[in-house]
């Protein structure tokens, strides 16, 4: 049946999409992909009328096939309904002759609300009947994490465990987790970087044992991260929903190609444009947009996978990624199902840091896909020329895949820039690339002086952080990460009829500590 999922790495144990949200990541350590799930194409007429809710009703459908309309128009009204300051979610605005996609006007001003208030209510849905708890455990590079928080704070029946990497996020963002409240969630930030976490995540997943202890609980463990499908899905909707509001504004004539230009680190919000090509939407190419963490730029490039490199602190942190999960989806699907290839590169990958992939199949992804890279110096640059010559403000992120843009001869295709955070997030990074000579270490100093700058206004859920009283203040190496995953599901479930576990000595650091 199309409905159907399974593992990138074998066709056994299909479930349905219902099961592999729950899930999360298939057991062998795969991510669930669906071989019919591209078998109904959208019609582009329908993005000239109706909602964002709509649009996304009729796209997840497609995608999640064993939910009911009236399940999935639930879970669209109560995502999207009040939660984003955008009447429009995701509008679409000019920058100069091209436009930028506005995915930031959620609760928490970052592109991942768009699939994280949506991913808990298709999560509850699914767990109808079910009777188990759920643990969401995610690893953040810095707005997963806070998103996550934000979408299943409260949520009967599920909790929350976010890791982040010390030290490595910005001030705002580490605030966002810090300060969240709800009884069903924990923060931790880990020693290390993102794929230190990441990796240590995906170890918990496939740990049989701990697995078998929380499910004689009743608890089972799933993930936020794009590697779940229920995250992954809404992302492609903002793409056909782009090119509806590019066509009704008369940019672009229906069936006419557009070039979308994605910062990415673990090429989740890329893939979701492949994803939206394979379902009609007339993609000329997706730019893959990396900083200074340029392992996706050099694998479209040599068709070598290498994360054996120096690992980079930059501006843009959320990019700061040497091991992109997803682009593993894009292998099953480029190399026309192969799972046992698949497999092998991801066994390469876990073993010896590198694979390559075969001439043939990067001859396919180079179809869709061009890479382009920028510096800080580069990134600071296009964030003040950004503003001097169109009176818009970016934030980091968004200005590497502005740079790569206004380095690419144009072909005669619209052109647009997915900007996936509030430039208020990294006040200090963006005040510093306007005013040079400004060297505030503190965030909130930062953002009112960007305010006072620029004549506009920091979204109200990132300035008021600085009153919020601080929950979270631990700190763990990598190996303790396990206990503190199984801590928080008896804390937060009340698992009783088990010995709790003893929380790990929990380390310190300042609040407002800078995180540049």
């Amino acid at each position: 049946m199309k409905s159907f999922y399974h593992s990138t790495r074998s066709f056994s144990q299909p479930v349905t999409s219902k099961q592999a949200i729950l899930e999360g990541i298939a057991p062998d350590g795969g991510l669930f992909v669906s071989d019919g799930a591209f078998d109904d194409l959208v019609e582009l007429s329908d993005m000239l009328a109706g909602t964002y809710e709509e649009h996304a009703a009729e796209i997840l459908g497609r995608l999640l096939c064993d939910f009911s309309a009236q399940e999935l128009s639930g879970c669209v009204r109560r995502a999207y309904g009040s939660t984003f300051a955008s009447p429009a979610v995701t509008p679409v605005t000019p920058v100069g002759d091209d436009f930028l996609l506005e995915l930031y006007h959620g609760p928490t001003s970052a592109f991942k609300d768009v699939a994280l208030q949506m991913l808990p209510q298709l999560m509850g849905v699914a767990r109808q009947g079910d009777g188990r708890d759920i643990m969401i455990v995610c690893a953040t590079s810095g707005d997963t994490g806070k998103a996550a928080l934000a979408g299943f704070a409260g949520v009967e029946g599920c909790g929350v465990t976010v890791f982040y990497p010390h030290g490595k996020v910005s001030d705002v963002q580490q605030l966002q987790m810090a300060t969240q409240t709800g009884h069903n969630v924990e923060v931790c930030a880990v020693e290390g970087n993102f794929d230190d976490a990441q990796s240590e995540v995906k170890r918990i997943f496939g740990d049989r044992q701990l697995a078998g202890r929380l499910e004689a609980q009743g608890c089972v463990l799933s993930s936020a991260n794009s590697i779940n499908i229920g995250r992954l899905a809404p992302q492609v909707v903002y793409y056909f929903d782009a090119y509806g509001q590019l066509a009704k504004e008369g940019a672009l004539k229906l069936g006419d190609p557009v070039d979308f230009y994605v910062p990415t680190g673990n090429f989740g919000d890329v893939l979701a444009g492949y994803y939206a090509k394979r379902l009609g939407l007339p993609v000329g190419r997706l730019y893959v947009c990396s900083n200074a963490n340029d392992v996706l730029c050099d694998f479209l490039e040599t068709g070598v996978y290498d994360r054996r490199r120096d690992f980079h602190k930059t501006i843009s942190p959320s990019m700061d990624i040497l091991i992109s999960s997803n682009l593993e989806r894009l292998l099953y699907y480029a190399s026309d199902s192969d799972v046992e290839l698949v497999s092998s590169l991801m066994d390469s990958l876990a073993k010896d840091g590198v694979y390559q992939v075969p001439q043939p199949v990067m001859d396919t992804i180079r179809e869709t896909f061009s890479g382009g890279k920028a510096t800080d110096q580069e990134t600071r640059a296009t964030i003040a020329r950004t503003w001097n010559e169109t009176g818009v403000l970016i934030d980091p992120h968004t200005a590497v895949a502005k740079t790569v843009l206004d380095a690419t001869e144009p072909e005669g295709r619209v052109r647009v820039v997915l900007s996936t955070a509030s430039p208020y997030k990294f006040s200090a990074e963006v005040l510093r690339a306007l005013d040079p000579a400004a060297t505030f270490a503190d965030g909130f100093k930062a953002m009112d002086r960007l305010a006072a700058l620029t004549h506009t206004q920091p979204p109200a859920q990132l300035s008021g952080l600085r009153s919020l009283p601080v929950r979270f203040t631990q700190v763990v190496e990598r190996p303790a990460m396990t206990q503190v995953v199984e801590h928080a599901c008896q804390s937060v479930f009340d698992l009783s009829d088990a010995e709790k576990p003893i929380a790990p000595e929990a380390g310190s650091f300042s609040a407002t500590e800078s995180q540049e």
